[in-house]
């Protein structure tokens, strides 16, 4: 592609810079390379500005900047984050404008909502692709996944291939640090999906409230905002904007959708789904209540964009569970083990509560926080863990470069004063196996924070860390 093209996909002048033949797009300048447009991004331990000399010495046709950078050919910017997005579109010729473009945002839900409409639209026949936490997909075609939103070359190149592949729908999780780093910029939503909002992330974003302005800019660019009204941040998160607003609740039949006679099983839940007059018995083999909603989520959003609620009710029956989502690890013991990948207050707070409706005896809870976070969580999800379970052993998570003690103890705190047996052990395998041998029958075991992650990440370097390898070694011992 021609600079000049791509800077007129992107909506900018070209006047008086060097046309040239682009082979890239980056804000990385490792990658740099002949053919390079860079675009200098100013991050919390890096400014890509500084860097700009070195990338027209490694081939760089144009520098984008926010400040002059003395280069010859550059062109300045307000805002480089956005032209970052706007340059990998125009790079890509905008494939996610012959997509049906589906974004699901929130604290919680919203790597299961998107498996869920994946589900529902390719089991109806709809060629889907999907972009998200645990991996990215081009129809069956797997990737995997660094970042819950990829940088905007990395995603609209899997948008490409989703066109090429012949993929109609894609279904996709955004972050709030993704619309915070105007990772999807330029892009325009069919519809979008509100879960859910607690406390997270509040070390990137300071405040509750830029983490709602956050995820507010998603409700600003899209058509149709499908909205869990029985979050009290449901009004916040649609407030000022023009799209279209369908309600769904399990609380309120002042909603569009509501959940009747819900049931709660082992093998799952059921529910009535009704909704401008219509209704379908919804069943799904994901136990928990908090599958309620991530599937009217995913069922409202389907019905609402066409497709006819019997056929979505049926793709759900069939649909599988997620990785690392309640997920029963196979132990062949009289107890059960069960991975999830809660990690917030909210998160911990709805696996355990969803494990008291189904356990027959003790729920045994091994989890810790992460390092580099926000550390006000900590104790909160103590406090949880503590009240909400039978057994806790506090440990390790991914610690980076704070010390693993140090969190635990943070933590624990959390815990004092706790009726419960609450034990502290930093290494989270010893951990785990601490828990295996206090198992006893019936009871659940879980392993909560990691879910579908298979490393720690400890210093700066990330180790392979599979809890079901690790239950299945110990198991085995």
């Amino acid at each position: 592609m021609k600079l000049f093209q791509l800077l007129e996909g992107a909506g900018y002048c070209f006047g008086g810079l060097k046309d040239a033949e682009v082979t890239l797009v980056t804000e990385d300048s490792r990658k740099v390379c002949a053919g390079s447009v860079f675009v200098c991004v100013k991050g919390a331990r890096f400014d890509g500005h500084d860097a700009a000399p070195d990338a027209v010495k490694n081939g760089a046709v144009l520098i984008v900047a926010q400040h002059d950078t003395g280069c010859e050919n550059q062109l300045i910017v307000e805002d480089t984050r956005e032209a970052f997005s706007l340059l990998s579109a125009s790079f890509f010729s905008h494939p996610a404008r012959r997509l049906r473009l589906v974004g699901v945002t929130g604290t919680n839900g919203k790597t299961t909502t998107c498996f869920l409409l994946k589900e529902i639209f390719e089991g109806l026949g709809h060629k889907t692709g999907l972009v998200g936490t645990v991996k990215n997909m081009v129809g069956d075609k797997e990737y995997p996944a660094h970042l819950t939103t990829p940088d905007p070359f990395e995603l609209n190149g899997l948008f490409a291939e989703m066109v090429e592949a012949g993929c109609e729908f894609c279904v996709m999780e955004v972050s709030s640090q993704a619309l915070a780093q105007q990772r999807v910029a330029g892009l325009h939503y069919e519809s979008a999906i509100f879960t859910n909002l607690t406390q997270d992330h509040l070390d990137y974003h300071g405040s509750f409230e830029n983490y709602i302005a956050a995820k507010h800019k998603l409700f600003e660019m899209c058509d149709t905002a499908v909205i869990n009204c029985d979050d009290e941040a449901h009004t916040a998160m649609v407030e000022g904007t023009s799209c279209r607003k369908v309600k769904y609740s399990v609380m309120s039949d002042k909603a569009d959708y509501t959940a009747k006679n819900a049931e709660y099983k082992t093998s799952g839940v059921s529910y009535v789904l009704v909704g401008f007059g219509r209704l379908e018995r919804i069943k799904l083999r994901i136990p928990g209540g908090f599958t309620v909603y991530n599937s009217m989520g995913a069922a409202v959003c389907a019905v609402e964009m066409g497709l006819p609620m019997d056929g979505v009710a049926k793709a759900l029956g069939e649909a599988a569970g997620v990785p690392g989502r309640i997920e029963v690890v196979p132990t062949d013991t009289d107890f059960t083990v069960i991975i999830d990948y809660a990690h917030s207050p909210d998160g911990l707070q709805n696996i355990l509560a969803a494990l008291r409706k189904i356990a027959k005896a003790r729920v045994i809870t091994v989890f810790g926080c992460g390092g580099d976070r926000d550390k006000t969580k900590r104790p909160q999800m103590g406090k949880i863990a503590a009240d909400m379970s039978d057994f806790v052993i506090v440990t390790s998570d991914n610690p980076r470069t704070e010390d693993p003690q140090t969190i635990v103890n943070e933590v624990a705190e959390g815990t004092k004063g706790a009726k419960i047996p609450v034990v502290t052990i930093t290494d989270r395998t010893q951990a785990i196996e601490f828990a295996l041998n206090e198992a006893n029958e019936n009871d659940i075991v879980l392993l909560a924070g990691k879910g579908h992650e298979t490393y720690q990440i400890i210093g700066t370097e990330k180790r392979h860390y599979d809890e079901r390898e690790v239950v299945r070694d110990l198991l085995n011992k």
